[in-house]
């Protein structure tokens, strides 16, 4: 994934926000977003299977689990409703749900109820990881670090980009790979084109 396009629209509202809101604007917000613009066309990876796993709910809270490494260890809280939540919205529950997690402050309320999941596993300087679905949701993305990378651009000419390597994982018991691989195009086209997203934003 290229980042170059979000990491200008990042810059020049960081100062913005710290002025107005005392608020630290990462990557991480915008990813949350674009996740939950996706699963609105692809409902199947919100969805959770039955204790007998026999039935196949559909949700329609996109309540997004993120891990967050403590000095406890590993705690996933999620944020509530991002379907109707703004950037800035899910920066600063973010950044609640952080403060809190180190401070092992968290209440059962901030675990409970998520629905699809992702690990910034780049937050600790992973570049790759294969992420284990947190049941009974069925399928989690893991984000590596962002890296500046050479590649070539149209003209053929050697440039330097910011990219990260994404992986899935899915129950594909419910899910199949076609479905994922799809997710992962719109998951993308939302990340490397952030204006576009925009004006899919409610």
């Amino acid at each position: 994934i290229c980042f170059d396009q979000l990491a200008g629209i990042k810059n020049s509202v960081s100062k913005w926000a710290m002025d107005k809101h005392g608020l630290k604007v990462t990557y991480l917000p915008f990813l949350i977003k674009a996740t939950s613009l996706a699963l609105s066309s692809f409902p199947i990876l919100n969805s959770r299977v039955d204790d007998g796993c026999e039935n196949l709910i559909y949700q329609k809270q996109h309540n997004i689990s993120i891990a967050m490494d403590t000095p406890k260890g590993l705690v996933v809280p999620n944020i509530k409703l991002v379907q109707e939540l703004s950037v800035r919205d899910i920066a600063q529950e973010l950044n609640r749900l952080s403060e809190i997690t180190k401070a092992g402050r968290f209440r059962e309320e901030d675990l409970a109820g998520g629905t699809f999941a992702l690990s910034n596993v780049g937050s600790i300087a992973g570049t790759y990881t294969s992420p284990v679905i947190m049941l009974p949701q069925v399928a989690i993305g893991a984000i590596g670090r962002i890296q500046r990378l050479h590649r070539f651009d149209e003209d053929a000419r050697v440039v330097e980009k910011r990219i990260a390597h994404v992986t899935w994982a899915a129950d594909h018991r419910i899910v199949d790979g076609a479905t994922i691989a799809n997710f992962s195009s719109l998951w993308k086209r939302h990340v490397e084109n952030p204006a576009e997203m925009i004006l899919e934003m409610k």
